[in-house]
């Protein structure tokens, strides 16, 4: 959806137009057509909602209200991932309680799963087994669902209860309750893009367990960093950072202490990781295995210099390495008639015996820079290279 948004205050600035969810490479940008109206601060409810273009008629009730660009962003997102029963549910149950409210709204799309809404009375069959799955969580067995009387259900619905009609079908709410998990500053944690992890923000006062968490989904743009721990309100040397899902190579997530790292060498490294591969995320981690970082920083110099490293994924003995170098390291021309003549762990000794290379859960990598390791991870990925070339440039010579 779309939402034309202005300074309800000064209505002579105009108008920007942002593109509901906001997409991560746009983010920054449509927050500074908001700056340039005086309006978008990350709490305060101050964008004017002049028209909204959305394929979800009941929210057109909050045209002329005021809301907050993320809390706006974060509904969007929740609602695009909606299937075509949630679809019916938000809209039949946000009309029955006549929500208009951004925090409501948001909790709404937590629980409206609950709700059963029949908008089509021709098919109790189906009816029924709708019910039946909302009733249970969503959650049934195969079993469970071909013993089910769907249309005897759905009777028994529809005669037992009151249901309302709203414009989006005959609703009964099963006895819903509207959800609290959004208390109007912590947004939940909610994954919506591909993102590699999801950092929280909090006190160093909280418990462990405190849902009073700010979150920030890595890779960000520099304005959502910015604006998320702006939202916090949390000093920074109060801050603590806490991580809920990552797919990072689990090497990794062993390295970082989350509650010391540094949020803007977290992005840096996750900027870098989101652009690896599958294969090449599996040698990073064997890369941290090797070279045994401290923090993320160093992994991400890691990360920029993976070229730096030949890596044997899955071979664990020279007898495997030998084995993955001349079978699929592409340097010979392996014939499958002469298997049993190929002495794969002599040759795998013997190539051992010439780089600096270790056995790993992922397989065996050996690094074969002319810097250090150390110097490697310290420096930053661009003079490394640059001093890299040099070397090899003087060599050559």
């Amino acid at each position: 959806m779309k939402a034309v948004l202005s300074n309800a205050d000064h209505p002579e600035y105009g108008v920007a137009t942002i593109p509901l969810p906001i997409p991560r490479n746009q983010y920054d940008h449509c927050v500074a057509l908001l700056e340039s109206l005086e309006i978008g601060h990350v709490s305060d409810a101050d964008c004017h909602v002049d028209a909204l273009d959305s394929a979800w008629p009941v929210l057109y009730r909050l045209e002329g209200a005021r809301v907050n660009l993320d809390e706006l962003d974060y509904l969007a997102k929740r609602l695009d991932s909606f299937d075509v029963g949630e679809f019916s549910q938000f809209q039949a149950m946000a009309e029955k309680l006549q929500l208009t409210s951004m925090k409501d709204l948001i909790n709404l799309t937590f629980c409206c799963q609950q709700a059963t809404v029949i908008t089509d009375f021709t098919n109790l069959k189906e009816v029924g087994r709708d019910h039946y799955m909302n009733i249970h969580g969503g959650c049934a067995s195969m079993e469970e669902l071909e013993q089910l009387d769907g249309e005897e259900t759905a009777i028994l619905l529809i005669e037992g209860n009151e249901g309302t009609i709203t414009r989006y079908g005959v609703v009964y709410d099963n006895g819903m309750q509207l959800s609290q998990l959004y208390d109007g500053k912590h947004l939940p944690c909610y994954h919506y893009e591909a993102d590699l992890t999801a950092i929280g923000i909090s006190s160093r006062q909280e418990p462990e367990n405190t849902q009073n968490v700010t979150w920030i989904y890595l890779p960000a743009s520099k304005g959502q960093i910015e604006r998320a721990m702006q939202r916090s309100g949390i000093a920074p040397e109060n801050r603590c950072l806490w991580m809920s899902e990552s797919s990072f190579p689990e090497e990794v997530d062993v390295v970082l202490d989350f509650r010391c790292e540094n949020i803007h060498e977290l992005n840096e490294l996750a900027l870098v990781m989101d652009k690896l591969s599958y294969d090449a995320r599996e040698k990073l981690g064997a890369a941290v295995s090797m070279a045994k970082p401290e923090c993320a920083g160093q992994i991400r110099h890691l990360a920029e210099n993976l070229d730096l490293f030949a890596f044997a994924p899955g071979a664990h003995t020279p007898a495997e390495y030998g084995k993955y170098m001349i079978q699929k390291s592409g340097h010979f021309e392996y014939d499958p008639n002469l298997d049993e003549f190929y002495d794969y762990e002599r040759y795998g000794l013997q190539h051992m015996d010439q780089e600096s290379g270790v056995f790993t859960d992922r397989g065996y990598i050996a690094y074969q820079g002319a810097l250090s390791l150390e110097e490697l991870m310290a420096d930053d990925p661009a003079e490394a290279y640059q001093r890299e070339q040099d070397f090899q440039i003087g060599g050559m010579a």
